[in-house]
Order: C-alpha cells, then sequence, then structure tokens
C-alpha cells in the first residue's frame, strides 16, 4: 500500500480555486432560480385556466339555481322582493369569494422560497470559506 504524497496549493492558488467554485455555485443557483420560476409560472396558467372554466361553469350553474330560487320564494312573497333577497345573497358569496381568491393569489404565496433559502445557504457557506 502506497501513500500518496498530499498536494499542497498555495493561497493564491486557493483564493482562485474558491472563486471559481463560487462562480459555478452561484450559476447553478441561477439556472434554480429560472426553472423553480418558470414553475411558479406554469402553475399560475394552469391555476388561471381552471379558475376561468370553474367559474363560467358555476354562473351558468348559479343562473339556473338562483331563477329557480326566485320562483320558489315568490310564491311566499312578492316576486320582487324574492329576486332582491336572492341576488343579494348570491352577491355577498361572491364577494367572499372574491377575496379569497385575491389572498390565494398574492405574490407572497408566488415566491420561489427554495432558491432564496438555499441562496442564503450558500452566500454563508462562502462567507465561511473566505474567512
Amino acid at each position: 500500500m502506497s501513500v500518496e504524497p498530499r498536494e499542497t496549493k498555495s493561497v493564491p492558488d486557493l483564493i482562485a480555486e474558491l472563486m471559481r467554485e463560487a462562480s459555478e455555485l452561484f450559476r447553478t443557483e441561477g439556472r434554480l432560480i429560472r426553472s423553480e420560476i418558470s414553475d411558479k409560472i406554469t402553475q399560475l396558467q394552469v391555476g388561471g385556466g381552471s379558475i376561468a372554466a370553474g367559474a363560467i361553469c358555476l354562473l351558468v350553474a348559479l343562473i339556473v339555481l338562483a331563477q329557480a330560487l326566485v320562483i320558489a320564494l315568490s310564491e311566499l312573497i312578492a316576486p320582487g322582493w324574492a329576486a332582491l333577497i336572492v341576488g343579494v345573497v348570491i352577491a355577498a358569496i361572491g364577494v367572499m369569494l372574491l377575496l379569497k381568491g385575491k389572498k390565494d393569489l398574492d405574490p407572497a404565496n408566488l415566491t420561489p422560497d427554495r432558491t432564496a433559502q438555499q441562496l442564503r445557504k450558500d452566500g454563508q457557506l462562502v462567507k465561511e470559506q473566505t474567512r
């Protein structure tokens, strides 16, 4: 069994190697963030399409059900009041749903959290290596 001699490097060589490795690390992180942002954009597109399709279907169903409810209530109260009550209830539900959708599409929910966390770790690692 032979023992290979350890390669010793000068300080400038070590600094140059550190700079090359840090540069490669940041290029890799750049590719990661571009990939994650692309995934988030796709997620937005798919989510937006699903919301639009669901909204159209629900709108048609809502119109039919609202008319049926107005007809049913008009047997108990005047048809004008029945239509007003049904309209107000549906409007209140719509406002609640819009607020929830706005909250779900908040930019804070769409940020590339994993990449940001990894960049912080990498920055800390580079700081530790340069000490």
